[in-house]
C-alpha cells in the first residue's frame, strides 16, 4: 500500500529550490514520488507505507537547509489505565498518515502529537484515538491559527523590509552623495572619505547581517549540498561588494592603483531590493490562494447538536456520522447530511451556482457549507470532516494547484542547472575583465562578476507555471470547474476536438414515451392498453430510463403493470421475460432478426419515428412481432448554444452513442454536430475515442463520469459531469460541478488563456535571462562604454519576478464567455432527442 504525505517547505524561493528539495526526498527508502510546489511552498510525496518514515524524511529537507511545515498537538485521552492502552493509542497515531512522532502520558491522560497538518488534523487524529478504543479530547478548534501564521510572517517580512529600507536610504545618500559636485565637497569639509565610508559600514552591517540573514543561512546550506540557488547567488554578490569595501577600507593598500573603491551602498540597496522583492511576492502568492481561502471560509465552525434529548452547540470536528444536527434559518449546514424532520430551503448556489434557493424537506441530502433559508432543519449527519462535499471540493483544488504539469517540471529541471551554469558565467567574466579589461580593471570585473550574479536569480522561472496554474484552477472552482489536475489545464488548452456522450449530457436523460404502434396478429393483443401492460411488465424490471419512461407511460394510463417472471437482460441489445405465461422480448431491430422476427411490417413507422429524433423499439410476444414503441429525450437547452460556441473556437464535435444510427444523425444535424458514432457498445466506447486521436489529436471527452469511465480515462481530458452530490469527482480531470454544458466552454476558455499566460510567463522569465545575462557581463561595454550597475542588476531581478506574479494574478479577472442560468423553457418546447445510448444498451 501506498500513502501520500503533504507538507509545507519554508525558505524555497527558486526553481532551483525546488529541484534541491525534490532530490534530497526521492532518495530517501520508500518514497516513490516527490513533487514540490513553490507557489504553494509545499511538498507531495507518494511513498510505500510499509517503509514510510515520515521523520527521515523531514529530516532529509531540514539538513539541505529548508523548513518542513510540523505541528504539535495535545489531545486528551480518556479512558486509559495501564501502559497497554498507552501502546495501543501510540500504535493506532503513528499508523495515520502525516503523523511523525508520537508520546502518551499515562498519569496526565494526554498524547503530544508531532504531524504534518497539510496531512492529517486534530480531528483526524481524535478519529484514530477513537479506533483504539479511547476517547479524544481535542484542544479547542482554532481555524485561525493558520491566517495568523501568515499574518506573522508577512509582519516579520515587513519589519525587515521596513529595517532595511531605513538603513539603505541614508546610506545611498551617504554613498552617492560623495560623488555628486557641490554635496561631495561640503561632505568632505565636515569628515574625510575614510569617516563616511566608516558609516556607510556602520549602516550596511545591519541590513545584510540581520534583515538579509535568510539569504546567508539558506545559501550556506545550498553551497555545502553542492547545490547553490538564488539565496547563494545573493550571498556571494552581496558579500562580494561587502567583503571588497571592508578590505578597501581597513587595508587599502593590498589594492592595485584607483581599485580600492567602496561597494557599501551596492550591497545594501541589493538585499533592501531583494527583500522589498519578495514581500511583494508574498503578497502576491497570498492572492493567488484566495480561491481555497474563500471555499474554507464557507466552512460551519459549530453545530447545534441533539444527544441523549439534550441540545448542545459544539464544535464542527466534534460532530460523528449519525448525530442530529439542529440548523435554524440563516445558518450554515455545518455537515453534510439526511433531512429527518422539517421542510426548509436551501442556498446550495455555492455547489450548484444556481441563485434559486432548493427546496428541502424529510429525506432529501443536505450538503454541508450551504445556508438554511427561511425554516429549521433537523437531519441525520452522514459525512464529516473530510468526507464532506466542501472538503472533497477544496482537496480537489488544492491537489490540482500542488500538481505539476509537464511544462513545469522542464523548467524545474532547468533551474537545477541553472545557478551552477551563472556562476561558472560569472567566474569567466570576472576573468575576462580582469585580464583585457580597461584600468581599473579589478573593479570593471568585480561590478561585471556581480552584476551577473544578480541579474540571473531564476525565481521568474520558478514561478512563472505554478502562479498561473493556482490562480486559475481557483479561478475555476469560484466558476464550478473542478480541475483534479494541474497539468489537466495545459491538456484541455491543447484539445482539438470535444466529444460528448449523448444521454444526460447533450439531453436531459430523462426519455419519455412519445408514440406506440402495435400490430394485429393472430395471437396479438388489438388493444394498445393490453399491448402496453406486456410491454412495460418486462421493462419494470430493467433499471435502464428506457424502461422508466414504458412504465410511467403505462402508468399514466391507468394500467395495472402484471409482474414478470425469467427477466433477462441481453447486453447492448434489449431485454426479455415471461409475463402472465408469455414470452415477451423488447429490443433492438438487429434484437428481433437474432429471435427470428421479422420487423419489416413496423420499419416504415420505425424510420418516421427515428426521422423525428427517436429511439424506436420493437417489441415481441411468443416469436411473433407485437409493436414498435418511440422514446424521446428532450435535448438540454444550452446543447445547441455550447455547439457552436465550440466551433467558434476551432473545435470539432463530435457524439457518441449507442443509439441507431439514424436516429443519432437526426439529433447531431439538429445540433450541428460534426461526427457522430452511433451503435457503440459501452465496452467500444474507449476505441472510438483513441480512433479519433489517431485522426485529430487531442480529445476531450464529456460524459456523467460514471458510466463512462473507460473513455474518459481514454480521452486526453475526461471532462465529468456532476450536480451537486452526485459529482463525480474520481472520474474526469476536469469536474463540472453544474449540470449546465456552458461550463466545458468556459473551461476550455480558461485552459487557453491560463496557457497564454504561462507562455507569456516564460518568454519574458527566460528571455530576460538569456538577453540580461550577456547585458550584465558588459559585452555592450565596447560599443556603448556603459556598464550594469549591481544595483540595478538586483532592481531588475526582483523586477521579473514581480512581472510574473502580476500576469498570473490577471487571470483572476477572467469573465466566463458564456454565462449559464437555469432555463425557462419547458421540456416540450426543447427539441426532442433519441433516448438512450442505447440500444446497443444493457436494457
Amino acid at each position: 500500500m501506498s500513502e501520500e504525505l503533504v507538507f509545507t517547505v519554508d525558505g524555497m524561493s527558486c526553481g532551483s529550490c525546488v529541484s534541491r528539495v525534490e532530490r534530497a526526498l526521492g532518495k530517501q527508502d520508500g518514497v516513490s514520488d516527490a513533487q514540490v510546489n513553490l507557489t504553494t511552498g509545499k511538498a507531495r510525496v507518494t511513498l510505500d507505507a510499509d517503509q514510510a518514515d515520515v521523520d527521515a524524511i523531514l529530516n532529509a529537507v531540514s539538513e539541505i537547509g529548508y523548513e518542513p511545515g510540523v505541528a504539535e498537538a495535545e489531545i486528551g485521552v480518556g479512558g486509559m489505565s495501564c501502559a497497554s492502552c498507552v501502546s495501543r493509542v501510540e500504535r493506532e497515531l503513528r499508523r495515520t498518515p502525516g503523523v511523525a512522532s508520537v508520546s502518551v502520558n499515562l498519569p496526565m491522560e494526554k498524547a503530544v502529537v508531532r504531524y504534518l497538518p497539510e496531512t492529517v488534523t486534530p480531528p483526524r487524529l481524535g478519529e484514530a484515538i477513537r479506533a483504539a478504543g479511547y476517547e479524544p479530547r481535542l484542544p479547542s478548534s482554532d481555524s485561525e491559527a493558520e491566517d495568523d501564521s501568515e499574518d506573522r510572517e508577512r509582519r516579520s517580512m515587513q519589519r525587515r523590509v521596513w529595517f532595511a529600507a531605513a538603513l539603505t536610504l541614508p546610506l545611498v545618500a551617504v554613498g552617492m552623495g560623495k560623488m555628486m559636485p557641490g554635496i561631495g565637497d561640503g561632505m568632505l569639509e565636515l569628515l574625510p572619505e575614510r569617516g563616511w565610508v566608516l558609516i556607510e559600514w556602520l549602516l550596511v552591517t545591519p541590513v545584510l547581517f540581520y534583515a538579509g540573514r535568510s539569504f546567508y543561512t539558506q545559501g550556506w546550506a545550498e553551497m555545502r549540498h553542492l547545490s547553490p540557488g538564488m539565496n547563494s547567488l545573493v550571498m556571494i554578490g552581496a558579500s562580494a561588494a561587502y567583503f571588497y569595501s571592508l578590505l578597501a577600507l581597513t587595508v587599502p593598500w593590498i589594492f592595485p592603483e584607483g581599485t580600492a573603491h567602496s561597494y557599501f551602498e551596492a550591497a545594501g540597496v541589493i538585499v533592501t531590493l531583494i527583500l522589498v522583492g519578495r514581500y511583494m511576492e508574498h503578497i502576491a502568492k497570498g492572492r493567488t490562494s484566495q480561491a481555497i481561502k474563500k471555499l474554507v471560509s464557507l466552512q460551519a465552525r459549530t453545530a447545534r447538536v441533539s444527544r441523549d434529548g439534550e441540545v448542545e452547540e459544539i464544535a464542527v470536528e466534534a460532530v460523528v456520522p449519525g448525530d442530529i444536527v439542529i440548523v435554524r434559518p440563516g445558518e450554515r449546514l455545518p455537515v453534510d447530511g439526511e433531512v429527518i424532520e422539517g421542510d426548509s430551503y436551501v442556498d446550495e448556489s455555492m455547489i450548484s451556482g444556481e441563485p434559486v434557493p432548493v427546496r428541502k424537506q424529510v429525506g432529501d441530502e443536505v450538503i454541508g457549507a450551504t445556508v438554511n433559508k427561511n425554516g429549521s432543519l433537523t437531519f441525520r449527519a452522514t459525512r464529516i470532516g473530510a468526507d464532506t462535499v466542501i472538503a472533497q471540493i477544496i482537496r480537489t483544488v488544492e491537489q490540482a494547484q500542488a500538481d505539476k504539469p509537464p511544462v513545469q517540471m522542464v523548467a524545474d529541471k532547468v533551474a537545477g542547472v541553472f545557478v551552477p551554469i551563472v556562476i561558472a558565467i560569472a567566474l569567466v567574466t570576472f576573468g575576462a575583465w580582469l585580464a583585457i579589461g580597461p584600468t581599473p580593471a579589478l573593479s570593471f570585473a568585480f561590478v561585471a562578476a556581480v552584476s551577473t550574479l544578480l541579474i540571473a536569480c531564476p525565481c521568474a522561472m520558478g514561478l512563472a507555471t505554478p502562479t498561473a496554474v493556482m490562480v486559475a484552477t481557483g479561478k475555476g472552482a469560484e466558476m464550478g470547474v473542478l480541475f483534479r489536475r494541474g497539468a489537466a489545464l495545459e491538456d484541455l488548452a491543447r484539445v482539438r476536438s470535444v466529444v460528448f456522450d449523448k444521454t444526460g449530457t447533450l439531453t436531459e436523460g430523462r426519455p419519455e414515451l412519445t408514440d406506440f404502434e402495435i400490430t394485429h396478429g393472430e395471437d396479438n393483443p388489438d388493444d394498445d392498453n393490453e399491448a402496453l401492460r406486456l410491454v412495460a411488465a418486462v421493462e419494470a424490471r430493467s433499471e435502464h430510463p428506457i424502461g422508466d419512461a414504458v412504465v410511467r407511460a403505462a402508468r399514466e394510463r391507468g394500467l395495472d403493470v402484471p409482474a414478470a417472471e425469467q427477466f433477462q437482460a441481453i447486453n447492448g441489445l434489449g431485454v426479455e421475460a415471461r409475463v402472465e405465461g408469455r414470452s415477451v422480448h423488447v429490443g433492438s431491430a438487429r434484437y428481433m432478426q437474432q429471435l427470428d422476427v421479422d420487423p419489416t411490417p413496423l420499419a416504415n413507422s420505425a424510420q418516421r419515428f427515428a426521422d423525428a429524433a427517436r429511439t424506436p423499439i420493437y417489441a415481441a410476444v411468443d416469436g411473433r412481432l407485437l409493436a414498435v414503441l418511440a422514446v424521446a429525450d428532450p435535448i438540454k437547452s444550452s446543447s445547441a448554444e455550447v455547439v457552436r460556441a465550440l466551433h467558434d473556437q476551432g473545435l470539432e464535435v463530435a457524439m457518441l452513442t449507442g443509439d441507431n444510427d439514424t436516429t443519432a444523425r437526426a439529433i447531431a444535424g439538429q445540433l450541428g454536430i460534426d461526427r457522430v458514432m452511433a451503435e457503440v457498445l459501452p465496452d467500444q466506447k474507449a476505441r472510438e475515442v483513441q480512433r479519433i486521436q489517431r485522426a485529430s489529436g487531442e480529445v476531450a471527452f464529456v460524459g456523467d463520469g460514471i458510466n463512462d469511465a473507460p473513455a474518459l480515462a481514454q480521452a486526453d481530458v475526461g471532462i465529468a459531469i456532476g450536480t451537486g452530490t452526485d459529482i463525480a469527482i474520481e472520474s474526469g480531470d476536469v469536474v463540472l460541478m453544474r449540470d449546465d454544458l456552458r461550463e466545458i466552454v468556459n473551461a476550455i476558455n480558461l485552459a487557453r488563456r491560463a496557457r497564454r499566460t504561462i507562455h507569456l510567463n516564460f518568454v519574458w522569465a527566460y528571455g530576460y535571462n538569456v538577453l540580461l545575462i550577456p547585458v550584465a557581463a558588459g559585452v555592450l561595454y565596447p560599443l556603448t562604454g556603459w556598464l550594469l550597475n549591481p544595483m540595478a542588476a538586483a532592481a531588475a531581478m526582483s523586477l521579473s519576478s514581480v512581472f510574473v506574479l502580476t500576469n498570473s494574478l490577471r487571470l483572476r479577472r477572467y469573465r466566463a464567455p458564456l454565462a449559464h442560468g437555469t432555463s425557462e423553457q419547458s421540456g416540450s418546447d426543447r427539441p426532442a432527442a433519441p433516448a438512450a445510448d442505447e440500444f446497443e444498451r444493457a436494457a
